[in-house]
């Protein structure tokens, strides 16, 4: 039985990790057959969101970890001490975390920088030749792990497509029922809620996903 690590970035669209996809991709795994671990970083969410009026809220702090046990039921560990060797690949749910906490492409774009922690660990598992797969907007950290060319996908959008480029990632336009696979580097990505409109369209992408990083584990 393969095991893969999932990565949260906390918990909400606005601000963490989206809910249905960190769901959908945990349901893949155990439909599929594998077993997974949460892990999430110990860090400071980069603000929080009011998830009814999608405005910040001033003064509050959040700390994504405590906020990814919301979505793991408890059972999420500190990213810092995830071990690679323990684990056959990787899979990052999106959501805005993703592009806040993960990493600051959120407000930085093409000049983002990757969360530390996170970098090393995805790079690792790069090195390791294990597969790897981005959802929604986490794609757009496909070049800093697995290095020029990486071939990815976020759906259709040309800002964000032209993003990935300019950080030397090769984008491919994809619908939101399947999944990009990039063999030589055993990524695989999905625009998730980049296109879905719902819940089954967002599953439809993730569960090939899930089943493709699987087939490269």
């Amino acid at each position: 039985m393969s095991k893969l690590a999932v990565v949260l970035a906390g918990c909400g669209v606005y601000d963490g990790a989206e809910v249905n996809e960190a769901v959908l991709t945990l349901l893949s795994l155990e439909q599929q057959g594998a077993s997974y671990q949460c892990f999430a970083p110990d860090i400071e969410q980069m603000h929080v969101i009011n998830h009814l009026t999608g405005e910040p809220v001033p003064g509050e702090t959040r700390n994504v970890l405590v906020e990814a046990a919301r979505i793991a039921r408890g059972n999420v560990q500190d990213l810092a001490q995830l071990d690679v060797a323990q684990f056959d690949g990787l899979l990052v749910p999106g959501g805005f975390g993703a592009a806040k906490n993960l990493c600051n492409f959120a407000v930085a774009g093409a000049d983002m920088v990757v969360q530390p922690d996170f970098l090393r660990i995805a790079r690792a598992f790069h090195q390791a030749g294990k597969p790897i797969g981005l959802i929604c907007i986490a794609p757009v950290m496909a070049a800093a792990i697995c290095g020029q060319g990486s071939q990815c996908t976020i759906g259709n959008d040309a800002d964000t497509a032209a993003a990935i480029e300019a950080m030397g990632g090769k984008h491919l336009a994809c619908p939101v029922s399947e999944a990009r696979v990039d063999t030589e580097r055993k990524l695989v990505t999905t625009p998730a809620y980049m296109l879905a409109g719902g819940v089954a369209e967002a599953y439809s992408g993730i569960s090939k996903c899930v089943a493709q990083v699987l087939a490269l584990a």
